[in-house]
């Protein structure tokens, strides 16, 4: 039989700094790790404890020299933290600080974070059965910095997709993680009242001046490219949602069951870069993009 870890592959290195290491979990997610002279940085623990074991096998040599074990949350989607059960809680075989925002915590400890986990728990036992939240041990508001020696890991709040969301950014080697707050085809945005704070967080780090920049769901990309498509996809949706708008064929209210992709006039077909994507994945981005097109609308009305 299968594990998550048998899912897990590490990313053959095509030029970005041989310090780091990027896991891919299927074609869900990549996390990463980062070997600086004093630290070992895991950025997210990927989904259970299995997989972040992966994470701590691969960086072991470094460990074993003398490294501290660091871990990152960048936020609180299931993706990125489930793995924390390795570093904190009774059963942690690698006991390490978890550093994350202070929004991170309160989002693990809500009610809706143990229903996602139920929900897998029911329609896949084998990764999840055992699995159990925990929370970072270290938060913080506002920005923070982890000085490696080497390397100097700035988390930067950059939300948008969720309130708890941090990117990392390495000004030595101009690397940056964006986790989820940029992403291609699309990132995903919450509502028309984080839509700015979205759009904001895509100048906080195009700001950084970064040269390289890894991905969580962009695998392939390793440049600021998926930041400046991400931004033009909002731009055209904004100059299409005010067009309709001003046409009057959008109703006074919206709802769920609303044609969104009619009204504005941006069928997901037109959006770049869907054509290698499978049925779930597609199915996951429509909804993306429809959201999208939703949050755009109605924050355009409520200007």
């Amino acid at each position: 039989m299968t594990t998550a870890r048998d899912d897990i592959r590490i990313v053959p290195n095509t030029g970005w700094d041989p310090r780091i290491i990027l896991f891919q979990y299927k074609r869900i997610v990549t996390n990463f790790a980062v070997i600086s002279e004093r630290y070992v940085v895991l950025i997210d623990t990927l989904v259970n404890q299995a997989t972040a074991e992966v994470m701590v096998d691969a960086t072991r040599d470094a460990l074993e020299s003398g490294r501290q074990l660091l871990v990152i949350n960048t936020h609180a989607d299931w993706d990125h933290f489930w793995g924390n059960a390795a570093f904190a809680g009774p059963t942690a075989r690698h006991p390490a600080p978890i550093i994350g925002h202070r929004l991170c915590r309160e989002r693990i400890l809500a009610t809706e974070a143990h229903d996602v986990l139920a929900e897998m728990q029911q329609s896949d036992p084998h990764t999840f059965a055992d699995l159990r939240l925990e929370s970072p041990t270290l938060m913080f508001d506002g920005s923070f910095a982890i000085a490696g020696g080497d390397l100097t890991f700035e988390l930067i709040h950059t939300p948008g997709h969720k309130p708890d969301h941090l990117s990392v950014f390495i000004p030595e080697i101009r690397t940056l993680f964006p986790t989820d707050a940029a992403e291609d085809p699309l990132p995903f945005v919450q509502s028309a009242a984080t839509l700015q704070d979205m759009r904001a967080s895509f100048e906080r780090m195009l700001a950084l001046e970064p040269e390289t920049v890894l991905y969580c769901h962009a695998l392939g990309s390793t440049s600021p490219d998926v930041i400046h498509q991400n931004i033009a996809y909002f731009d055209d949706i904004e100059r299409r949602a005010a067009a309709a708008l001003a046409s009057g064929r959008v109703p006074a209210e919206l709802d769920e069951t609303s044609d969104v992709e009619s009204l504005v006039g941006y069928p997901f077909a037109e959006v770049a870069h869907i054509d290698g994507l499978d049925a779930e994945e597609h199915a996951f981005y429509l909804g993306g993009h429809r959201g999208a097109l939703r949050a755009t609308l109605n924050y355009l009305m409520r200007k």
